[in-house]
């Protein structure tokens, strides 16, 4: 009854994807002044890229589920 991460594999490479994009913005961009939630601090902009990569990333899965069409 294990869980299979391979079913995951697109929505973890965005997750990584978008942390490290994340961190980069602070990195290169930040917040000078400190006021700014989402860019202050590394741990904020590294968990809204996350969050943001995985939701990018999940719009190219496949629906594996079939269809059915009823007249």
């Amino acid at each position: 009854m294990g869980l299979k991460l391979s079913k995951y594999k697109l929505e973890i490479a965005g997750v990584i994807s978008g942390a490290i994009a994340g961190w980069c913005y602070w990195y290169f961009v930040g917040c000078a002044s400190g006021a700014c939630l989402i860019t202050s601090r590394p741990l904020n902009s590294s968990v809204y890229g996350a969050v943001l990569g995985m939701l990018v990333f999940s719009i190219f899965k496949k629906d594996t589920k079939q269809k059915s069409e009823t007249i």
